[in-house]
């Protein structure tokens, strides 16, 4: 006899994992909308505004809604973590830019918006992320090509500073962020196709087998003039994680902790000529190593934010109750401080693990994707750059390392940081849908 029950209890077995998917990101979206509800309602009660400024909130609820109802029939499969966490650490920053600058949380809100649509867009794109590896020359010169024009007619929003922005007023663009998952995707591609290469093209030099330049060129050449055209316009914190990100996606690629011990010693040599060429190192590198003599004067930022920190404790002042406004460019640069104040140890401990399990969500799909290398070596670089763009921030506002100036993932104010976030975790949700 022919035995039929193996295809029904397998239906069942899918049918039951959609569901808990499904089930389990709207049970996370739903604490989310809870938390920032609450949060947003202290916020309010502190200021004693009107109902009208739950309109944030409100726009939030639809994002992640919307975000949701499109996951479910396009990705079913998906991991049900990821959206929920970007979704509660970008209301959260929400919340936060409403507290620390009210004129920048109408803009911050409407980027969210851009920013849910076009990662629904990308999850919504045919072809599997094939458009990605297959054009990586052409995304990457378009984006060097953006970067070059920053060169020539850039913009500054606060009017003095490095131009780093391309756009008109009230709406500009920071193309080094968009370099990042360019440049992520590009050695992502190049790695997976080109890796027969680091094995068989190499040479022995005393214990280290280092591969031909056949391998490396292509590399050095993309890479290098990113990193130049950041560094020619004084972009140095993005360029730092370009380094990092380069370096340890080489490793992962070869196995070579050759790789990273060079890494190292090549960062070490660029920071102390960069001490010496430009004024902006040395003034966060004296900054770092003691900050006290001039508290009042060029350290002013890093000790306020010390200040803040200390003050919060382990529960904080709570919504609205400290003053982190002291802190100079609190909403963008230090935005972790201001956390640490009023949510105290424990809200910054909550951010840390959100983005900690954001990564190894990332690092966990590169590894389950480890037989289609394009794919995890994308996973692993998306991981990679949130994992390394935070441990630079936060380690920076906490005194930890010199100050890098890059923007905490969804948290901080900025649009194209925010867009730039969301398409990457387009990217991760697309290859978790695919696992």
């Amino acid at each position: 006899m022919t035995d039929t029950t193996e295809p029904p209890l397998l239906t069942e077995i899918t049918l039951d994992t959609e569901i808990s998917v499904e089930y389990r990101e709207r049970v996370l979206l739903t604490l989310a909308g809870l938390f920032l509800i609450i949060t947003h309602s202290g916020l309010i009660l502190v200021r004693g505004s009107g109902i009208l400024n739950y309109w944030h909130v409100v726009v939030w609820m639809g994002c992640a809604v919307t975000g949701h109802v499109i996951l479910e029939r396009r990705l079913p499969r998906r991991d049900p973590f990821i959206f929920p966490i970007v979704m509660l650490l970008s209301g959260w920053g929400l919340t936060l830019i409403d507290r620390l600058a009210p004129p920048f949380a109408t803009r911050q809100t409407i980027w969210l918006i851009v920013s849910v649509s076009v990662m629904l867009a990308i999850i919504s794109a045919p072809g599997h992320l094939r458009w990605l590896s297959r054009y990586r020359y052409l995304w990457l010169v378009g984006g060097l090509l953006l970067l070059g024009l920053t060169i020539l007619i850039g913009r500054n929003p606060s009017g003095g500073g490095p131009r780093l922005w391309l756009g008109i007023p009230d709406v500009y663009f920071q193309p080094s962020e968009l370099l990042k998952v360019l440049l992520v995707a590009f050695l992502a591609s190049y790695l997976a196709e080109k890796r027969p290469l680091l094995d068989l093209h190499t040479r022995l030099i005393g214990p280290m087998r280092l591969p031909s330049m056949r391998f490396f060129a292509p590399l050095l050449l993309m890479w290098g003039i990113c990193v130049v055209v950041l560094v020619w316009q004084r972009d140095l914190g993005t360029a730092t994680l370009f380094f990092v990100i380069f370096v340890t996606m080489l490793y992962l690629a070869s196995g070579q902790v050759i790789y990273v011990l060079e890494g190292l010693a090549l960062l070490l040599v660029a920071g102390v000529i960069a001490y010496f060429a430009f004024d902006v190192v040395k003034l966060r590198i004296d900054v770092w190593v003691n900050p006290w003599p001039e508290a009042d004067n060029r350290a002013f930022q890093v000790v306020q934010s010390l200040l803040a920190l200390s003050a919060g404790g382990v529960f904080g002042a709570g919504v609205g109750q400290g003053s982190p406004t002291y802190i100079p460019v609190v909403h963008s640069d230090f935005v972790f401080a201001a956390i640490g104040e009023e949510w105290g140890l424990l809200g910054t401990l909550a951010v840390t693990g959100c983005l900690a399990l954001l990564v190894l969500r990332g690092l966990r799909l590169a590894a389950q994707t480890h037989t289609r290398p394009f794919r995890a070596f994308l996973a692993a670089g998306i991981s990679i750059t949130f994992a390394t763009q935070s441990l630079l921030i936060m380690g920076g506002t906490l005194k930890l390392i010199p100050l890098t100036g890059v923007t905490l993932p969804f948290l901080s104010y900025g649009g194209s940081s925010l867009l730039v976030s969301f398409i990457m975790v387009g990217l991760l949700m697309v290859l978790s849908g695919e696992s």
